[in-house]
Order: structure tokens, then C-alpha cells, then sequence
């Protein structure tokens, strides 16, 4: 065989080895990012791929950016949560120590006093029944049990909570409508917990003096996408972050942790709770049931 044949055979043979390889890899890195991928949305940060080339160290740089990403929101949620405690403790607390100091003060040698002591001490009273009505509604908060899923009609479910605030509707002038793309939409929920959601967000819609309340539902990518809109009074730009920390409200009315429960809910149910618009036409909050 001649020699430039025996070279060309050599090449070939090389080029489709590293064509092979090359193949290879690039299967084993389409592989690593699914299972990246799948890691981010489960929020499952504990991976780290073998700093063996660039386009692993690509990949562990990409995680390290999402958990620093993960880290700072969480300080931030914990500080903001905190801060919400301590103004609502103390707000509490406050009124309790200076009046007892007062009332104490206010006693001479023979035990008279001349501020009104009952009266003193019924506001005492109220005072710490508020604190610990507010412990309770944190216990209740951080205490959401685990769902009863079960295979539900989407449009069963929402008509169900229609129904159910029928009459608080008509009172307020007001309406709520379920709207589908595809009939006979289902998802496999805790019925209970997925009512409680769908009644906060009317209740809310209400408070805000929606009029209008429509409640659609459609197929997003083999998602369930459920999308409460209403035409109430916006949610402050300055707020819009923050609605879903527990016991931050913008209401005088409520105890602010409505929508962290629905929060809550959702994560135990492999879903999501966003608010995607709210301005001076609508505010929407989007349901995403995976």
C-alpha cells in the first residue's frame, strides 16, 4: 500500500476518533447542565462538578453566583422579618412597661392611687391578650402542615370559593369570574390549603376595592398556570417586594401573613406564588403548579 495511502487512512482514522470524542463530551456537558438545571429549580445548590476543564469550572462558577444570589436574598428576608417583629413586639410592649411604671409610681404609702388602676389594668389586659394573639398567628404561620394532594378540577375548586364568598362579593359590589383556555383542567392539590389561597387573594382583592375579580387558568409548557387579576387599588411600588414577608402589610385590617402562607403552600406543593403586575388598571398574581 503506498505510503500517502497508509497517511490518509491515519488521518481519517484520527479525525473520527476526535470527532467521537468530541461527541462524547459534548453529550456528558448537555447531561451536566440538565442536571444543573434541575438542581436550580428544585433550589438544590449542593453540587460541584470536577474543576477538570473550562466548561465545568463554568458551571461551578454559575452555582457559586447562585448561591451567593441565595444567601443575600435569605439575610435579607431573615433582617427584614426581624425587623417586623421587633416594631410589632415592642409596639406591644411598650404601652404595657410605661403604663405599669405609671400606675406604680402613682401609688402612695397606703396603696391609693390617683389614676384609675382598673382601668389601667384592662388595658394591660388587651395589651397582652394582642401579644399573644400575635404568637399564636406566628405559630400558626410557621406551622403549615404537609399537603393531602389529591387529583382536583381546577375550575371545581375556584367555583367552589366563588360560591363560598357569593354573598361577601354582592355585599361589596363586586364580582369574580373563572375563565379556562382548556376544559377540564386539573391538578393534583390539597384542596383545603389551595382554598385558603384562592380566598386570601379575593379577600384581598376586596379590601383593595376590586370591583372586578377574574380568575384564569391555562396549560404554560405542561404547567397549570393560574392567574388572579383584579382592579383594585394597586400594591405601593415600594411594597411589592416585601408582600410576601410574614406580618408585613400595607392594610390597617389583617395580621399580614396571608400571603406567606400561600407562599408557603405553594412550596410544599412544588409550585410558585408571584405578584406579575399591579398597577393603576390590574394587579395579577400568578399560581404555577409544576
Amino acid at each position: 500500500m503506498p505510503t500517502w495511502a497508509i497517511i490518509l487512512i491515519a488521518a481519517a482514522a484520527a479525525l473520527i476518533a476526535w470527532v467521537g470524542a468530541a461527541l462524547h463530551t459534548r453529550r456528558k456537558d448537555i447531561r451536566k447542565v440538565a442536571y444543573m438545571m434541575d438542581a436550580l429549580e428544585d433550589g438544590e445548590l449542593n453540587f460541584r462538578f470536577r474543576d477538570r476543564n473550562k466548561f465545568n469550572r463554568t458551571l461551578n462558577r454559575i452555582r457559586t453566583i447562585f448561591e451567593t444570589q441565595r444567601q443575600t436574598h435569605e439575610q435579607d428576608s431573615w433582617t427584614r422579618l426581624i425587623r417586623v417583629l421587633t416594631h410589632e413586639i415592642m409596639n406591644t410592649v411598650s404601652p404595657i412597661a410605661s403604663l405599669s411604671d405609671a400606675m406604680a409610681r402613682s401609688v402612695d404609702g397606703n396603696g391609693h392611687s390617683d389614676l384609675d388602676i382598673k382601668a389601667g389594668l384592662e388595658t394591660i389586659s388587651d395589651s397582652s391578650r394582642n401579644l399573644i394573639d400575635f404568637v399564636q398567628t406566628y405559630r400558626q404561620l410557621s406551622g403549615v402542615a404537609k399537603p393531602l394532594r389529591h387529583a382536583w378540577e381546577v375550575r371545581e375548586l375556584v367555583e367552589g370559593v366563588i360560591g363560598l364568598n357569593r354573598e361577601v362579593l354582592a355585599a361589596k359590589g363586586a364580582e369574580c369570574v373563572y375563565h379556562e383556555e382548556e376544559h377540564g383542567l386539573m391538578f393534583y392539590v390539597d384542596e383545603g390549603q389551595m382554598s385558603q389561597i384562592f380566598i386570601n387573594l379575593v379577600k384581598n382583592a376586596l379590601q383593595a376595592g376590586a370591583k372586578h375579580i377574574d380568575i384564569f387558568a391555562r396549560v404554560d409548557n405542561d404547567d397549570i398556570v393560574v392567574r388572579v387579576a383584579n382592579d383594585g387599588e394597586p400594591i405601593p411600588v415600594d411594597a411589592q417586594e416585601q408582600i410576601f414577608i410574614p406580618f408585613y402589610t400595607t392594610k390597617k385590617e389583617g395580621s399580614g401573613i396571608g400571603l406567606s402562607i400561600s407562599r408557603q403552600i405553594m412550596r410544599n406543593h412544588n409550585g410558585s406564588i408571584e405578584l406579575v403586575l399591579s398597577n393603576v388598571e390590574q394587579t395579577v398574581f400568578e399560581l404555577r403548579f409544576r
